[in-house]
Formats: C-alpha cells, sequence, structure tokens
C-alpha cells in the first residue's frame, strides 16, 4: 500500500490553518494535522475553535485543496484542566473531517496514575460521540516517559477509541525495545509522527525539549532507525512533525515542509518492508 502523509502543525506552527492546508496540497501531502487545542507555549500562536472566520477559512481550504484532516491536537491531561474544555475543539475537528485527537499527560505527581486513567478515560468518552480516537503520545519529558507507560494507561482505561502515538523521537530518547511495539493490540495504532534526530540522547530535560521543538531533523538525516520502528507497526498515516528552525530561517516554511516529505519519500524508497507485519497481540 502507498504511505499516507501529513503535515503536522508544531513543522510550520506559525502558518494558521488554512495557509498550512495549502502549503500541505502545494507540497504533496495526504493530510493536515492541525492544532486548535493551544499549549501556551511562549511564542507559539493560538488557534482557537471559537475563530469562526479562521474555522470556515480552513474549511474552504481543505475542500478547495483535497487535502484531509487527519488529527487534532492536543487534549493533554493536567491537573488543572477538564477534559471538557477540549469539547469546541473535538466538534470542529470533527466538523473538518479529523479522525484521531492526540493525548499526552503533564502531571507531576509521580503517584498519580488513577487520575491519569480517570482523565485518559473521560478524554476518550467525550470524543468518541465525534467518531475520534484518542491517541496518547509519550514525550519523554512529559509524566508518561516511556512506552510501556503509556500502554498501561490505555490498557486501564480500556477504551474502544483508545490508542497509542508512537513519535520516533520518543522511541529514541526513550530507547524502546520494538519487541515493546509487537506486544501492544495493532487496532491502538492510527498514526504516527515521523522525524530523524542527531546523535546522543540529551541529557537534561530542557536538551531534549530543545531538539523537540526546534532541532528535528529530515528522516535519513540523523541516527533514528525510522524503518526498523515502523516494521514493528501496522502501517498508519505518518504525520511529519519537523520542527527545524535552522531550516525554516534559511528554506521558509514552504520548503521546508516540501523537503520534509521529498525525504520521507526517498527514505521510504530506500527502506522498503522485508517483513510481514508482526501478529496482533
Amino acid at each position: 500500500m502507498k504511505n499516507k502523509f501529513s503535515l503536522a502543525h508544531l513543522t510550520a506552527i506559525h502558518c494558521a490553518p488554512p495557509e498550512l492546508t495549502y502549503i500541505a496540497s502545494r507540497a504533496g501531502y495526504d493530510y493536515v494535522s492541525l492544532r486548535f487545542i493551544p499549549l501556551g507555549t511562549p511564542g507559539e500562536p493560538s488557534y482557537l475553535p471559537a475563530d469562526k472566520t479562521l474555522v470556515r477559512n480552513t474549511k474552504a481550504a481543505l475542500a478547495e485543496t483535497g487535502v484531509k484532516l487527519l488529527d487534532l491536537e492536543l487534549a493533554r491531561v493536567l491537573t488543572d484542566t477538564e477534559p471538557k474544555s477540549y469539547v469546541p475543539a473535538m466538534e470542529v475537528a470533527a466538523e473538518l473531517g479529523a479522525r484521531h485527537v492526540i493525548s499526552s499527560a503533564w502531571t507531576a505527581d509521580r503517584t498519580d496514575r488513577n487520575f491519569l486513567i480517570e482523565r485518559y478515560s473521560e478524554i476518550c468518552d467525550l470524543a468518541k460521540p465525534f467518531g475520534l480516537t484518542v491517541d496518547l503520545e509519550f514525550p519523554s519529558f512529559s509524566r508518561l516517559t516511556n512506552l510501556q507507560e503509556a500502554a498501561d494507561i490505555v490498557r486501564a482505561a480500556n477504551r474502544p477509541n483508545g490508542g497509542i502515538m508512537v513519535d520516533t523521537l520518543y522511541i529514541y530518547y526513550s530507547q524502546v525495545k520494538l519487541e515493546e511495539l509487537d506486544a501492544l493490540p495493532r487496532e491502538w495504532f492510527h498514526m504516527a509522527h515521523l522525524c530523524d534526530a542527531p546523535a546522543g540522547i540529551p541529557e537534561t530535560v530542557d536538551g531534549k525539549k530543545q531538539i523537540a521543538r526546534e532541532g528535528r531533523l529530515y528522516a535519513g538525516e540523523g541516527v533514528i532507525n525510522i524503518a526498523e520502528i515502523f516494521e514493528h507497526m501496522p502501517q498508519v498515516p505518518y504525520s511529519i512533525e519537523l520542527p527545524n528552525a535552522k531550516r525554516v530561517q534559511e528554506l521558509g516554511y514552504e520548503e521546508h515542509a516540501r523537503r520534509c516529505l521529498e525525504t520521507a519519500k526517498q527514505y521510504f524508497d530506500a527502506h522498503a518492508r522485508k517483513q510481514p507485519l508482526k501478529a496482533s497481540a
């Protein structure tokens, strides 16, 4: 089957959703991944579901280009944020055709497993009427730092629309054993984030964040064995989350987005699947 690719919003975060959609179309992407739930990160713009003009223009861009909306970011598990606050963004995402919501956990208490299960379950329940899966990510500097911790929450929540969000950067940073992917139900995999990274795992949280937010590399340019990771997963759409401040400064967002896709396609052409998919766990 032909690989499908999405342009993740963080790759060009200063482009509003309509502009990002047009860039994705001109660059040849199948999908776009939009952030309608702001993180409040300093220096990052906010794109709000209550902005009717923005939503209308995004819908028009999707219709005009034929690019589809793959997923919504980012329904975080937070101590001081009620999951119900994400419903307006879910409603807009569903209206625009999204299929998935990415989630992650950012609480400070290492003994709060029950709270994480409860909140993640609630997010899943809120997303279900909109036909959205909720795919739990494990940034190595978040509350859930590895695949095993994230899988534990998804398994305990036991929601039919639950899932795991694999990001190749965090597979590398967390030193995930690929056999861990084999052990998970195949139906938990709906999409994945794709990027490469420089050699060496930063020792500090700030160092990891710096690479994650502005120093990711094109596929094949770094040290992550992307092909081997995806050999242990069913084929899913790949959302290219590849923020790189230096490349954007040199090339601009559109050319950077184009090179993200070109290098990904070249990488997959050179690393065709060698094995059948592992049996479902």
